[in-house]
């Protein structure tokens, strides 16, 4: 490890991304979004999302407070939207209208919700700002805590081939079912979340 790098700064930035960005429970998801997608096409996808979840993160990590301050936004305001979001995909997965391949309708599932807000959502931004205003500069530690786990995620993530292959299509009917439940209802705790932070402060 690098002389200048803070380990115990190093081990709580990678264990709390990963843990965030949720790499094994985002599995059949990443199969549910990407069906009909060849796996050099969802291997795309997986490798634009992780990307962008990055940038987005060292984007937060360096100014994400200026900007909320400058814009006035607040992370609870965040978590709201993005339940919002993610309210809105599940109701999609529970009435079957992600059963088409997404390419095929136009949309860019790498961007938005494997990116914004799965991957990189309010949770990991304020845990990365407040690593960030905690550890000393030049903040290596959070800076290569965050990357090795986000890589770590990209490796478990590029096994959703292998998953989808084992799975089947009637597997994949189910796992679109039962995950559209569940992420209604991390939608709904995210946002009401958001929500007692905006109201009862």
């Amino acid at each position: 490890m690098l002389p200048f790098v803070d380990i115990s700064t190093f081990i709580q930035t990678f264990v709390a991304v990963f843990v965030l960005a949720d790499a094994v429970g985002n599995l059949p998801l990443v199969l549910v979004l990407t069906k009909g997608m060849t796996p050099e096409e969802r291997n795309k996808v997986i490798d634009k999302a992780m990307i962008i979840a990055i940038a987005v993160l060292l984007l937060f990590a360096f100014t994400g407070q200026l900007i909320l301050n400058y814009l006035q936004i607040s992370m609870s305001s965040l978590r709201v939207a993005g339940g919002l979001l993610l309210l809105l995909i599940a109701l999609q997965m529970l009435r079957g209208e992600l059963d088409t391949p997404i390419l095929e309708e136009g949309r860019d599932v790498a961007v938005t919700p494997l990116a914004l807000p799965l991957l990189a959502g309010p949770g990991t931004l304020t845990t990365v700002m407040l690593f960030m205003s905690e550890s000393p500069s030049p903040h290596l530690g959070v800076l290569l805590g965050l990357l090795i786990a986000m890589f770590a995620t990209w490796l478990i993530l590029r096994l959703a081939t292998l998953i989808g292959n084992w799975i089947g299509a009637e597997g994949s009917v189910i796992v679109t079912q039962i995950f559209g439940f569940l992420l209604a209802a991390l939608a709904i705790e995210i946002g009401s979340q958001g929500i007692k932070e905006l109201f009862l402060r």
